[in-house]
């Protein structure tokens, strides 16, 4: 009972939270879901006549290849967008409530996060509905394993936003940090160009990028009746994994030591 006074019970408050407070601004879920298309669509098409990548279904269609990376995108903004609500609350005085009230710091840090991968996981999903659209068909496995994957890495880029958004005093600030971090983060995924054609130092960089292993994983449920040469799946999901730990932990901290 005490778990459930202290941790479930504000956990689901602070994500039940963020689920309203999303629903009613409307802008976000147009802005989050419609700019990533028109990005998937316009740079896609473009670069569909001169960047020719081997399709792993067998083609050389770029909208194809460059759809795993836009889901992820999609995920991504919602993911940091949620998260700005952390300055907001701190700013309106909500957040230092939470903080006095009688609750674990794991609660807080767990609704938020996991506001914010309900959130992540709602439009991934609606993105997927548009995949046959690029030649992709869904077992209702491949679906379900897909989602499932699709919650831990919400639940990593949630995290993450959240450790970079504890930290931070104005939403200014938060831009800034996603425009110079999380952006090229995303950039240096694999979900552009593929890890093989980049230069050496390049592929470096690729290969210790956490994102790296989520497109990676993505595409192998993607492609699953295709042998394609990317990283195992095990590994990729062990990376998420991981990474999904590393930034809880870091959360964690942030709570502890600074309101």
């Amino acid at each position: 009972m005490k778990i459930m006074n202290e941790i479930v019970y504000p956990a689901y408050s602070l994500w039940m939270r963020e689920i309203i407070r999303f629903v009613r601004q409307r802008s976000r879920i147009i802005g989050v879901i419609g700019s990533p298309i028109l990005f998937w669509f316009f740079i896609g098409s473009g670069l569909g006549t001169s960047f020719k990548t081997a399709s792993p279904l067998g083609g050389a269609n770029y909208l194809e290849y460059f759809y795993p990376g836009t889901l992820l995108l999609i995920m991504l903004f919602t993911a940091i967008f949620s998260t700005i609500s952390i300055i907001e609350d701190r700013n309106e005085g909500f957040l230092q409530a939470v903080l006095v009230a009688p609750v674990s710091r794991a609660s807080i840090v767990l609704g938020k996060i996991f506001g914010g991968m309900t959130l992540a996981v709602m439009q991934g999903i609606i993105f997927l509905a548009l995949a046959p659209l690029v030649g992709f068909s869904f077992t209702l496995f491949q679906f379900l394993s897909l989602v499932i994957l699709l919650l831990f890495i919400g639940f990593g880029l949630t995290g993450l936003g959240f450790l970079i958004a504890w930290r931070m005093e104005s939403t200014q600030g938060f831009h800034a940090i996603m425009n110079l971090f999380l952006i090229p983060l995303w950039l240096l995924s694999g979900s552009l160009f593929p890890m093989e054609g980049a230069p050496a130092w390049l592929r470096y960089v690729m290969a210790v990028n956490p994102l790296t292993y989520s497109i990676s994983a993505a595409r192998i449920l993607l492609y699953h009746r295709v042998q394609i040469q990317e990283a195992d799946f095990v590994l990729s999901f062990a990376v998420i994994l991981l990474f999904c730990g590393i930034v809880f932990w870091g959360s964690m901290i942030s709570v502890r030591k600074k309101a």
